[in-house]
């Protein structure tokens, strides 16, 4: 059961609210334990076995959890160590049976010509955020930074239906506080302002996402077969995914936001108008930020502290000061930046594609960081270098991630092969038979000089380069909806900008309000039933 659905927006959303506000004028206790009754049936909803699936997994958790929790009152580090890591490879080897057992035998099979016969496994839902969560938490439990939880308390921590399906990834400590804060009585502002998030997330998804995908899919489809991919639908397929994609996570994000909020709870912001970066690194601090909390804090911190402490233990002087070399940047700061990376892209899906995805996006941030190191001896002014180069930095970030979502979207590396050799220019340039008939004696002219009459691709270009366009326009143009709502406090965590007040378009619970968001849930309700699904509730 998709947020986007008649089911939950006409029977399950409205029952939840109803029961839990019932309750929670009557007890704190009950209402909260209606949210996890939910978020169970929600889960069961959705495929009755994750149940059966993703319980002894909760419940193993929970176990070790309260077992870290004794070894700290006793202080026995180096027992609690062992439990720690027990509890981590756990976790992993759960999430690397259901997610990457078939991949594994594919590996083994092209690498050494095995047949190694698996029924496809289902993966449970939302398993690898839950996955992160869980490892967070035990990891949080060792480091004191959780000292009391209870198994209800851990069961909603883990089990709560907003960000069930695709994050944000959440810490214990950030929200079981709000819970127990909460009165769990119904509040008009906590419903005005998630009912608005909601909706716009519902439009931004079902309307704007949904609207571009069977323009873009297509072209997608045509390399998977074969079929060569000239320039101009090349670089169509990769904007359009890229715009396709950020309306599609945005406005899953929104609507986890306007669902937690609707119950008195704020997550984590997790979407902040990324294609506004101008560098890769501001782009990972804006898209999926609590991913890329979670790898920063749990993979490479560790990782390049390890490194570091080894580094000095053979007489190396660590990476700071006059002592950044070449050969420390790359173990201290390349090598981890990488790695995490490649686990990003293995996390995000099993397959090779992924991986590279994964790849390029840290030798991206590995630029981005030597360039920041190097910057100072060529543009010593840090204003006229911010006012030259910020524009030059978002074009490049924007092209190289446009570049990455090919692979990202493509099903076999030889059609992500084929659409970047397109965007290059090396399929050749080619138009629309109907837009060269129409440029008259330009359309001649082109002709004349080699421009292909005809794609072989039945899609309606023009069409697709509107859409492009206006995405695009609301996308960079406008502000996102976190801005717009920065006055209520719609997420934890968001940055401080004034956007939203520059362009007034500063939400308030007015009638005005009232019936522009009414009209953008009309129109998000009215594209409720076509071919939909959330592209990151796979991951």
């Amino acid at each position: 059961m998709l947020f986007n659905s008649y089911e939950f927006i006409f029977g399950f959303m409205p029952l939840v609210l109803a029961g839990f506000f019932l309750l929670g004028a009557g007890s704190r206790v009950w209402a909260l334990r209606w949210l996890i009754l939910a978020s169970l049936l929600f889960y069961v909803l959705w495929r009755p076995v994750n149940v059966l699936i993703i319980a002894p997994s909760i419940i193993v958790n929970f176990v070790l959890a309260r077992r870290l929790q004794s070894l700290a009152a006793r202080n026995r580090p180096d027992t609690a160590r062992v439990v720690l890591l027990a509890g981590i490879t756990f976790n992993v080897l759960f999430l690397g049976y259901f997610k990457y057992a078939n991949f594994t035998a594919d590996v083994l099979h092209d690498a050494f010509g095995t047949n190694l016969a698996l029924e496809r496994i289902i993966l449970p839902l939302g398993i690898s955020f839950i996955t992160f969560q869980k490892i967070a938490f035990l990891v949080d439990v060792h480091a004191r930074r959780v000292e009391a939880f209870t198994l209800q308390d851990y069961a909603l921590f883990v089990l709560f239906f907003p960000q069930l399906v695709a994050g944000p990834i959440v810490h214990y400590r950030e929200m079981m506080p709000q819970f127990h804060r909460a009165s769990c009585r119904f509040d008009r502002e906590n419903v005005a302002v998630g009912l608005t998030l909601f909706l716009m997330g519902l439009c931004k998804k079902v309307y704007l996402a949904d609207g571009i995908a069977p323009m873009v899919t297509p072209i997608y489809e045509h390399a998977a077969a074969g079929g060569s991919v000239s320039l101009l639908p090349a670089w169509m397929a990769a904007l359009g995914f890229t715009l396709q994609m950020y309306f599609d996570f945005s406005g899953y994000s929104d609507m986890a936001l306007g669902l937690a909020r609707a119950v008195g709870v704020r997550l984590p912001a997790n979407f902040y108008s990324p294609l506004k970066a101008s560098s890769i690194i501001d782009f990972w601090q804006r898209w999926h930020i609590t991913l890329t909390r979670f790898l920063t804090a749990y993979i490479y911190n560790p990782l390049a502290l390890w490194l570091t402490r080894r580094r000095q233990a053979r007489g190396l002087p660590p990476f700071a000061g006059a002592h950044r070399t070449a050969g420390a940047f790359l173990q201290l700061v390349m090598f981890p930046t990488v790695l995490t990376m490649f686990i990003s892209g293995l996390w995000h899906g099993a397959g090779y594609l992924f991986i590279v995805w994964g790849l390029l996006h840290g030798l991206y941030l590995t630029v981005n960081h030597a360039w920041r190191l190097v910057r100072p001896r060529f543009f010593p002014d840090r204003e006229r270098y911010d006012r030259i180069m910020t524009p030059i930095g978002f074009a490049i970030t924007f092209i190289g991630v446009a570049a990455a979502m090919v692979i990202f979207r493509a099903t076999t590396p030889h059609s992500a092969g084929n659409l970047l050799q397109g965007m290059l220019g090396a399929n050749g340039f080619a138009l629309p038979a109907g837009i060269l008939d129409r440029l008259g004696s330009l359309g001649e002219m082109l002709r004349r000089a080699s421009v292909g009459a005809g794609i072989g691709i039945e899609v309606d270009f023009v069409r697709l380069g509107v859409w492009i366009v206006g995405l695009g326009a609301v996308a960079l143009g406008f502000p996102n909806t976190l801005q717009i709502l920065a006055r209520y406090e719609p997420a934890l965590a968001v940055p401080s900008e004034q956007a939203g007040v520059r362009l007034r378009l500063r939400w308030e619970p007015s009638p005005v309000w009232a019936l522009v968001v009414a009209a953008i849930g009309a129109i998000g309700v009215l594209h409720l039933g076509g071919q939909s699904e959330f592209l990151y509730w796979q991951f």
